[in-house]
């Protein structure tokens, strides 16, 4: 696959008008040898993210299999998207997580384009909706990239209603620029990546029970930082899949399923 058919894969499957123009030149210019001081995935890796259509045709071929192999208890679970995704990308785990016997819940923000001054109170009303609608337990947060940051946020900023946080691909680890997503990260949300507009202590572990998803092929986030070190996650399960496949793969789906068993002791 040339330089241009990747960036427009990109597009058609991850980003979306009013910025696909941009960002498709954005990211054939940094394909093309853009560098900075932060080590950053292969271009290997990064391309084999383009499988993703064919991750998500084989978790709907294999979605019945996949719910069997998942040990539901009934926990309530939020997904968060990733950069510039909605909660429609995620669909497909949410549904499979539901018929595996959790409840699983979209995040109800629409596409995430990043951080604002009041995400994490605009988490906190979709988390007292889903808790007042159901046995008020508290809810297990499953995010995906960014929506790792914003989960292990959240769970400091509300401690009580967590019961845990899952982070798939989230680089909470390490220097904030290794990574492809960087740059896009601050063209999209006008904030600098070490200078959210809320309170973060990335590498701070939650006082809840954390589990990092990590993958040797991501291709966006550096894998150490997405691994974290002793003392930032309680546990890390390496997952043979893309960055995209975090979400839609059945590796992901599974590994997800793993995350929520080792809570679960």
């Amino acid at each position: 696959m040339n330089m241009s058919s990747f960036a427009h894969a990109l597009e058609d499957h991850v980003f979306v008008p009013p910025y696909a123009d941009a960002i498709t030149s954005f990211w054939k210019g940094r394909l093309a040898g853009g560098s900075g001081a932060a080590e950053r995935p292969s271009l290997q890796h990064l391309i084999g993210n383009a499988s993703m259509p064919f991750d998500l045709a084989r978790s709907r071929a294999q979605a019945a299999s996949l719910a069997a192999t998942i040990r539901g208890d009934g926990r309530q679970l939020l997904l968060l998207p990733g950069l510039l995704a909605s909660e429609h990308r995620m669909e497909p785990m949410r549904a499979i997580l539901e018929s595996a016997g959790f409840r699983a819940h979209g995040w109800g923000m629409g596409r995430n384009f990043g951080p604002r001054a009041d995400t994490l109170e605009q988490i906190d009303r979709r988390i007292d909706q889903i808790r007042r609608n159901t046995s008020g337990d508290p809810v297990t947060l499953i995010g995906w990239s960014l929506g790792g940051l914003f989960a292990r946020e959240y769970a400091k900023f509300a401690r009580a209603k967590v019961g845990g946080v899952v982070t798939m691909g989230t680089p909470f680890s390490g220097d904030p620029r290794a990574n492809h997503a960087w740059r896009i990260y601050q063209l999209i949300s006008g904030f600098p990546v070490d200078r959210p507009p809320f309170t973060c202590r990335r590498e701070e572990k939650p006082s809840v029970p954390t589990v990092a998803l990590w993958s040797r092929r991501d291709g966006v986030i550096m894998p150490a930082c997405a691994r974290g070190r002793r003392g930032e996650r309680d546990h890390a399960i390496e997952v043979d899949c893309t960055h995209m496949g975090f979400a839609v793969a059945p590796e992901g789906i599974l590994a997800v399923g793993r995350a929520l068993e080792a809570m679960r002791g």
